[in-house]
């Protein structure tokens, strides 16, 4: 794990949002979001254009997805409502940045675009980054097209640090490699930010 402090909750909750490692009973639900989430999820998700896949295939992945969390390869979360009867979206802590950092990825299912989750489930997990794993740096990285993305990374107080050209894989099969901006919060700057204000508890 990034970071000298503790590795991330399995669970935490923020005012709208549980947040939660996945569970492969929850096949249905990120099926549910994914498959009725196609169009939107195309613009600037790869993986979408795989999908719609079997339920057993969905099934196996979130297997994956809980033994790289349990192993601290990687720390990918659901992100449901509270009463947990709907996925609203993804997101995750990724250490594939280097040493003392982490990544934090999201995504929002169609239904459920411009109402601020994203902003909070980043914001959750910037503070978990800092809060709890003690690195010293957190980074998004968006498709310099992605303007509701880069409005989440700009609105927690993240700074635009660089495009990176050519870093992201084609969004369609047999496209194009798509530049990449990085978006960087330093520990120093984080307990000014507005990351910082979002209640969050852990489980």
């Amino acid at each position: 794990m990034a970071g000298s402090g503790g590795a991330p909750p399995r669970r935490l909750a923020t005012p709208r949002l549980v947040l939660r490692r996945y569970e492969p009973g929850d096949a249905p639900l990120v099926k549910d979001a994914v498959d009725s989430s196609l169009e939107h999820l195309r613009a600037f998700m790869d993986w979408a254009w795989v999908a719609p896949e079997p339920i057993g295939v969905v099934r196996a992945r979130l297997r994956d997805f809980r033994s790289a969390f349990d192993h601290a390869d990687d720390y990918i979360y659901g992100m449901f409502t509270p009463d947990g009867s709907e996925l609203v979206g993804g997101a995750g802590l990724h250490a594939r940045v280097g040493p003392g950092a982490l990544e934090i990825g999201y995504w929002v299912r169609a239904s459920r675009v411009r109402q601020g989750l994203a902003t909070e489930a980043a914001a959750a997990l910037t503070r978990v980054a800092f809060e709890r794993c003690g690195v010293i740096r957190v980074e998004i990285h968006v498709d310099p097209e992605n303007v509701a993305s880069i409005a989440v990374a700009a609105g927690l107080g993240y700074v635009r640090e660089a495009t990176l050209r050519k870093r992201l894989p084609p969004v369609r099969p047999g496209g194009a490699r798509r530049d990449e901006v990085v978006f960087s919060l330093l520990d120093e700057e984080y307990a000014s930010s507005p990351a910082a204000e979002v209640p969050i508890e852990y489980y």
